[in-house]
């Protein structure tokens, strides 16, 4: 899977960079059979006037076979948003599969419903 970083408000040092493409990469083996698959990262701070600190956001936009899936989060820890944010895409992504195994067994039930009444 190819890995787009791009850093908003912060500077992107290889530490950071090694740290992004070693957690969006575990996603790759949520993706079967999909080697065209593309993730385009972005990590920074929004704002610079927050009175409780600083706060960082993670975001990914996961381009694959046709479908396009996006997770945000923000944490008051830069190292903590990009966890949040590989975490719940990697649970948007199940929640996808699963949705199509549903829809494809819905469609299997009913011909086979079909074919028993004939």
């Amino acid at each position: 899977m190819r890995i787009n970083i791009k850093a908003s408000g912060i500077e992107l040092t290889p530490a950071l960079s090694s740290y992004v493409n070693d957690k969006v990469a575990m996603l790759d083996k949520l993706l079967i059979n999909d080697p065209a698959a593309y993730a385009d990262v972005e990590i920074g701070k929004r704002t610079n006037h927050h009175k409780t600190g600083e706060w960082f956001f993670g975001e990914i936009n996961l381009h694959t076979a046709g479908k396009i899936i996006r997770h945000v989060e923000e944490k008051d820890d830069l190292y903590a948003a990009i966890d949040k944010v590989k975490d719940g895409l990697a649970e948007d992504i199940s929640t996808s599969e699963k949705k199509k195994n549903t829809l494809f067994k819905r469609g299997s039930r009913a011909i086979k419903n079909l074919f028993r009444r004939v």
